[in-house]
């Protein structure tokens, strides 16, 4: 294997062009592993490091530019916001006809709701029953007082404090 490497000092990959995957595809793993190692130890010097600078400021792309760029669907909603969206949850002659393809083919292309309600305090009884049992209770009661913050006077406390410091035994003597 010859290297035509300028200098005869091999600090990046771009010295090697395709010399890296020539040997991973002929399966020479040592002579992959000799070029490896022939590489800088400094990482800084790498090529990734020394790409050109590109003025990123002026680059603005919102995500509908990028999913019409990229040929992608529109964006699945959280919630169901017409009732006429129902009618595509309605899959059970290709389920009986073991369509599942198609199922997932209509869904990749135009994507469900994930929810029917839109009501931030309703929990499904799945998520509800895989948290801690406080949680559930915290839920469940209409006044949310299970955990209520207790009073804190504390004029009161550090006069505790002063008068047990006063009344010590350590002190009298």
């Amino acid at each position: 294997m010859q290297v035509d490497v300028e200098n005869n000092i091999l600090i990046n990959e771009l010295q090697l062009g395709e010399k890296l995957g020539k040997c991973i595809h002929n399966d020479r793993r040592a002579d992959f592993s000799l070029l490896l190692a022939m590489l800088t130890e400094d990482v800084r010097e790498h090529s990734q490091f020394n790409l050109p600078i590109i003025d990123n400021e002026n680059i603005c792309i919102d995500e509908q530019e990028l999913r019409k760029e990229l040929n992608l669907p529109n964006k699945a909603s959280l919630v169901i916001e017409n009732p006429s969206d129902l009618s595509r949850f309605n899959q059970a002659k290709k389920l009986i006809d073991k369509n599942l393809t198609a199922i997932h083919l209509e869904d990749a292309l135009q994507p469900k709701a994930s929810s029917f309600y839109n009501d931030a305090k309703r929990i499904s009884s799945k998520v509800l029953s895989n948290t801690p049992l406080f949680c559930q209770t915290k839920y469940q009661s209409d006044e949310n007082n299970l955990n209520k913050r207790l009073t804190f006077n504390a004029k009161e406390w550090l006069a505790g404090i002063e008068s047990s410091v006063v009344k010590s035994p350590l002190l009298t003597a």
